[in-house]
């Protein structure tokens, strides 16, 4: 097993974040305006007991975050104060009713599904994607469904991950991979990269993780949602981890598997590690 660990300088930074979120308060509200050009969002919130009555705040919210919001959506997030009357959101989660239902539903069967597999909950090649939905970097619903009648390369990643080797390595193989496809002319295929790290990894940290690589989200999407569905899903795909140090550590030990979907929905083929190269991969998508 493989550690994405932070360095001793990412490390420092990565410990001064985590306490300020654990610092953090919960909090739920509803977006009364977008702030664009302040990078902030003014939130009508409801009462955080014991620290602040209900009212209607400007609270700094990430770039990502930032360009999900919309007025009149509500949201839940961790209220960290910043100091001199400041105060920012981190971990937003955007609240809808009906997307909410159906996460947790499929979640449910994901769970069953896994419990009735036992120990042969590992898929091999051959066997059918598993039914799951999740949260796009755009804070969409994504069901595996979605992309019946496609090929998919999916992988595991995590946006805290300093170890050039290991997810950033794995997510410029899969932009090189998306470059070679195209330029192939491989037809209907989607690129998905899903979260080891719901905890942190919300739909606006993704999308601006999407961003800050310049990534083309046309046919390449980063996924999230409960830390049960994200389990069942790795246990399902073989892939371990390991968290080290305390709650809220970006320390997730982990090994690699990047796996190609047919469009009947069956795994065509994986590579475990990071030894494969994306012309391999687009060779396979050709075949």
């Amino acid at each position: 097993m493989t550690g994405c660990g932070p360095s001793a300088a990412s490390k420092k930074t990565e410990e001064t974040a985590s306490e300020s979120v654990a610092k953090g308060r919960p909090v739920t509200g509803r977006v009364v305006s977008v702030l664009k050009e302040r990078g902030s969002l003014l939130v009508d919130h409801d009462e955080i007991p014991g620290y602040m009555p209900r009212m209607t705040m400007e609270f700094a919210v990430g770039a990502g975050d930032l360009a999900l919001a919309k007025e009149g959506a509500e949201l839940r997030a961790t209220l960290v104060e910043e100091g001199e009357g400041k105060f920012r959101l981190e971990g937003v989660w955007w609240q809808d009713p009906v997307a909410d239902v159906a996460v947790r539903k499929a979640a449910d069967q994901l769970r069953e599904d896994t419990t009735i597999r036992g120990r042969g909950a590992y898929r091999e090649v051959g066997e059918n994607l598993p039914d799951f939905a999740l949260y796009t970097h755009n804070g969409e619903v994504a069901q595996a469904a979605r992309w019946r009648g496609k090929q998919i390369m999916m992988n595991f990643i995590y946006s805290r991950c300093p170890i050039a080797t290991m997810c950033p390595l794995a997510t410029s193989k899969m932009m090189e991979t998306q470059k070679l496809a195209k330029e192939a002319g491989v037809p209907n295929i989607e690129f998905v990269s899903i979260t080891l790290d719901p905890e942190y990894d919300t739909p606006g940290v993704l999308r601006e993780y999407a961003e800050a690589r310049g990534i083309d989200t046309s046919n390449f999407s980063f996924l999230t949602g409960p830390e049960g569905a994200i389990k069942d899903l790795l246990k399902q795909f073989g892939v371990l981890t390991e968290l080290e140090g305390e709650k809220g550590s970006p320390l997730i030990k982990h090994t690699l598997a990047t796996l190609l979907i047919n469009e009947q929905g069956k795994i065509a083929w994986r590579a475990d590690g990071s030894g494969w190269s994306p012309s391999e991969f687009v060779g396979k998508m050709k075949r």
